[in-house]
Order: C-alpha cells, then structure tokens, then sequence
C-alpha cells in the first residue's frame, strides 16, 4: 500500500470501546500501536483546559467521574424524559426535554453523538499516526437495530470528526464478513452480538455469493452496562446503605461491578471489600458464580426472545442454522454462551476475539468498496417498518420491516378536505398501527392546488440506501409541486445546528490550538520546577550567588504563573523560555561534575 493510494477503513465505534482497522497484504488487521492492543475506550474527559478522549480520560475515571463521560453511543435518540431514572445513577450532570438530551462537561453541553465525534477523532488520529497519511473515507459500523435517528447522529458524529462515511454496515453483517463465513458456498449463520451498551442478533443466509440478512432483532438499551448495574445494585443491598448514592460511590460501584463480571467469567467467586470513608459506604461481600448468573439471566433471557422472534421472523427452524457466532465482551460470560448453545442446539463459534470481529469486518467491506476482489453481494433489510401519518391518527407503512435494501416503493394519496393548498406528511417508524405508537422520524409539507377532497393526487416514496438511510419525496401530479426530505434525527440537533457545530469548530481551530499550547508549555514549566528543586543543594557549591539568585527569581516567577493558571500564551512562553535559558548552565555543571566524580581514580580502558 502506498502512501499516496487513499484508502478506507473500518470502525467499531462501540459503547465500551472502540476500534480502527485496515485491510491489507490479504488480511484485516486492527491498527495499533506497537506492543498494544489498539483499543480506544469511548470514554471522554475534560481536564481542565481541553476534552481528552480514550485511554486517558479512562484513566481519570475514577478520580474525576463529574468529569468524564461515557457509554455515549448507548443515549443515540434517546431523550433526558425518556431515560430520567436511568441517568440519575450516571456521575456526570445531564440535560435535555422531550425532544434533547445533552451531557454537561468543562461548562459545556454536548450531545451524545458529539462525545463520540471525540471517540471517533482519537481512533482517527491513532491511524494516521501509524499509517502516516491523512484518512478521511470510513466504513462504519451500527447495530442493526439502530434506527434513523440513530444512523444520522453516527453519521453526525464521523463529520464532526471529519470522517466520510462511504458506507454504514449493521455489525452482525460486519461480524460474518470477518470470520469469512461469506466465502462459504451456503449456509444459515445466527449472529448473536452482545456487547457493552447494545445488543442484536441477525439471521443471514449465505449462497452462491449472495449474502443476504433474513431478519434483525434487537435491543440499543442492553449491554453489558445491565450486567454492571444488577451487581452495583446487589453490593448496595449488601452494604445496607440507604441514602442516595453520591457519584463516587456510583463511579466506584461501576468499576468494581466490571472486575467482578471479569473474574466470574473464569473463577467460581470473586471477593469485594469496597470501603470510602467520606461518605460512610463500605461493604464486603462474596459474589459466586451462580448469584451472578441469577442476577443476570432475565437480562440473558431477553436476548434468547429476541433470537426466537429474529428466528420466527426469518422462516427457518432451529435445525437449519448451519453457525452460531458470538460477537461482543459480553459473550465471553459463561451463561451467556450456555444460553445460546441451549436455545440454537449449536455450540456457538467463537473463533476470532469477539471485540475485534466487528472493526476487522468493517476494514473488509472497506476492502470491497476500494476495489476488493472479494466476489460477493451485501443484502441487508430493514429493521423496521417506515410509513406515514393518514386520516385518524393511523400508520400506512410503505416499507415493511425486513424489506431488502436498498429498496423504495411508492404509494398514492390524495387530501381529505376540501381546497387544502397544502398537505403535511409524517414520516414513522415502527410496527404498530396508531402514530401514538410509533416513532416520530420528520415533518414536512407539499403544495396541493386547491380543489376538492380526493382530487389531488399525490404519490410518495419512500427510499433506503445500502447505508439503512431514509429519504422521502413526494410529487402532486395535477400541479407538478415536490417537496422531498433526508430524514434527520428529530431529537437532539437539527442538519442547521449539526452545520453551526462543524463552522464553530473551524472558527475556534486556532482557539484550540492555543489551548493545546499553553498545556504544554505548563507541563514543561514543572519539569523544570521538579528538575531545579532536585539538584538546588548541589546548585549551591556550584554556582555564584548573584547567578543563583537570578535563577530562583525566575523559578519563583514560573511557579507563581502555575498557581494563578497564567493563560496568556505569549507571556507563559516568556517565562518558560527564561527559566529555561536560566538553568540550562546549571544542568551543564552538574552533568560535568557528575561525570568528573565518575572518572576519579580510573584509567579510560576501565570506564
């Protein structure tokens, strides 16, 4: 692969963690830094001065948990009514009304896509640090049960990042693509995708090339956060503490409820002794395998209902599912496995690192799409049905849930009052029969000639891209007047304030950078502090009053810039320039005595 040749790459933008891959020499690999893993946590901070993302900002987790966010994919089109309950246990401040919902970080409101968009630059700026080229063109990853508003805030969050999406693939598709299963002539693949905020399972059918999903069933609020939560809940009852838990405690609890979901996927039993004294809570306990595994089988037990309706919905029996493949941290849990092989009758395959099958399938859909000569034909569906708001509040569905995409159809409507110069139409997504009922994706209005009820004649259609993206348009035959709309989330910011996002983020490129600056420039000031302090004595015998004095002027000046936060690029540069000019005959002197008191006493074939 040359430098010059751009390529695309495939992400797994997760709940827990995410990941970059690329394919090459024949292969998908996960891009790396060496002697590492290559995983970004999807873990945003703030550390005083900047938004910090992946493996830092985890770090500062538990010391700083107002200050860091997390779990971000797992709010996409949802809002602050919809999750109340669930976000007063989050350390972090939230936001939002019926139709938003934001996190508060640093004096600033972000959406959750807008967190991610920070996950997304990390992962971008790890690739192309190792493959030393700029990278713009991403395949994306999203669980298939994601809806649109769900792909517009990924999308939202790749261009905030300054990524273009050339293609959007549902994980499970991702998943079997990674483990080669398309290369098979035939056959029935189940794969059961559990990770750390959401899960799906897809149905796929594989034959003669064609690679086509026959149903999708799923869950975008159930992951391995559920998991965390039932043992945080059962340490608390263990506790008996009975105030409300403060967000330390929620933060420690999260922590120590991940370790003891980790242990017990290999031990029998794992011991807790949590203690913080400044707010009273303490407990120790001992969770065994088999409480765990009761604490988490109604969670377990949803994704088995999801696998018998995905199943029902494919037309197939148990029998005739050739694969069983697990995808997700949360599958490497011993009763999830158990669970699955049960219900299928198949012991599952778990052949690849099931937090890395997802981005390796990604980078090999990206491999296609640059000219791969992998011969086959991607075929997902729809996950559910689409349709419009008629007379009386019901839903007429256009596209039916499970339909191939990409795919459009068309249907007829005309007015039903008389002389209507215009006509809304509201678009949905569900599979219930009343609007009340169904979700809200957009709004939007077409001319009519006025004329009598039933006269217009208006046609509209519904089209979805090989990305699951909506568009609508409609068309009044007697008068010629369009009207047509991409769907955009109806929740959290509009296609405008998406637009104002990525214009307020050039506006202050250069804002930005000077922050970055001044971060630096302190870091170098204390090492110079912490450098001076250490050899001050040995200074002493070193060095002329009138010159030491001059430099403990200018290591005050430097400290006291510190303290007080100094902002001003220009004069905390002066001043770090300064003590550095000031002590570096210092350093000279001292290295030179060092190296004197080294040589005494020995002739150059001994040193």
């Amino acid at each position: 692969m040359s430098k010059q040749e751009e390529i695309i790459l495939g992400i797994d933008l997760g709940t827990t963690n995410s990941l970059i891959a690329v394919y090459t020499d024949e292969k998908a690999e996960i891009l790396a830094p060496e002697g590492q893993d290559g995983v970004v946590p999807s873990v945003v901070g703030f550390d005083g001065e900047r938004l910090i993302a992946g493996k830092s900002a985890r770090n500062a987790f538990r010391d700083h948990p107002e200050a860091t966010l997390y779990s971000a994919k797992r709010f996409f089109g949802k809002t602050y009514q919809e999750l109340t309950e669930d976000l007063k246990k989050l350390p972090f401040q939230t936001s939002g009304d019926d139709k938003s919902l934001f996190f508060e970080i640093g004096g600033r409101r972000l959406a959750p896509f807008e967190v991610s968009a920070e996950i997304l630059k990390a992962l971008k700026k790890q690739a192309e640090d190792l493959l030393h080229q700029e990278i713009s063109k991403v395949v994306i990853t999203v669980p298939a049960w994601f809806d649109d508003t769900q792909r517009n805030e990924t999308r939202h969050a790749a261009r905030l990042a300054g990524l273009d999406v050339v293609r959007m693939i549902n994980e499970p598709t991702a998943a079997a693509l990674a483990y080669g299963l398309d290369l098979k002539k035939e056959g029935h693949i189940a794969v059961y995708d559990f990770g750390g905020g959401t899960f799906d399972v897809s149905i796929l059918e594989l034959k003669d090339g064609v690679f086509q999903v026959l149903a999708t069933r799923g869950d975008t609020f159930l992951g391995g956060d559920d998991i965390d939560q039932v043992i945080s809940d059962w340490l608390v009852k263990k506790s008996g503490f009975s105030k409300e838990l403060p967000a330390a405690v929620n933060i420690a609890l999260k922590y120590t409820a991940e370790q003891c979901k980790i242990a017990l996927s290999s031990g029998e039993s794992a011991q807790v002794h949590l203690e913080i004294p400044e707010y009273d809570f303490s407990v120790q306990a001992e969770l065994a395998k088999p409480e765990l595994e009761e604490l988490m089988k109604p969670l377990v037990q949803r994704t088995i209902r999801a696998c018998r309706s995905a199943l029902k919905d494919s037309g197939l029996g148990k029998e005739e599912i050739t694969e069983v493949v697990l995808v997700g941290g949360s599958t490497r849990i011993p009763l999830v496995r158990s669970m699955v092989k049960d219900f299928f009758d198949k012991t599952p395959f778990v052949g690849l690192n099931p937090d890395e099958v997802v981005a390796l399938g990604a980078a090999a859909q990206a491999r296609i799409l640059m000219g791969g000569k992998r011969d086959i034909l991607l075929l997902d569906v729809i996950p559910l049905s689409l349709g419009l708001e008629t007379l009386g509040g019901a839903v007429t569905k256009i596209l039916i849930r499970g339909t191939t995409i990409p795919n459009q159809a068309t249907e007829d409507f005309t007015t039903s009052v008389d002389n209507q110069t215009a006509v809304t139409l509201h678009v949905l997504q569900g599979e219930r029969e009343l609007v009340d009922d169904c979700r809200s994706l957009a709004r939007f209005k077409v001319k009519v000639p006025p004329m009598p009820a039933g006269l217009p004649k208006l046609k509209v259609t519904f089209s979805v891209d090989e990305n699951g993206m909506l568009s609508v348009s409609a068309l009044e035959e007697r008068s010629n007047h369009r009207a047509s709309i991409e769907i955009c989330p109806s929740i959290g910011l509009s296609e405008e304030q998406v637009d104002q996002i990525l214009e307020d983020s050039l506006e202050h490129a250069m804002d930005d950078f000077e922050v970055r600056m001044i971060v630096e420039l302190r870091n170098k000031a204390e090492r110079i502090l912490v450098a001076a302090e250490r050899v001050w004595p040995k200074a002493q015998t070193l060095m002329a009053k009138a010159e030491l004095e001059e430099i403990r002027e200018a290591l005050d000046a430097t400290r006291d810039a510190l303290n007080r936060r100094e902002r001003d690029k220009d004069m905390l540069e002066g001043i770090v320039d300064r003590v550095g000019d000031l002590t570096r005959p210092l350093a000279d002197l001292i290295f030179t005595k060092a190296t004197e008191e080294a040589l005494v006493g020995k002739n150059v074939t001994e040193v």
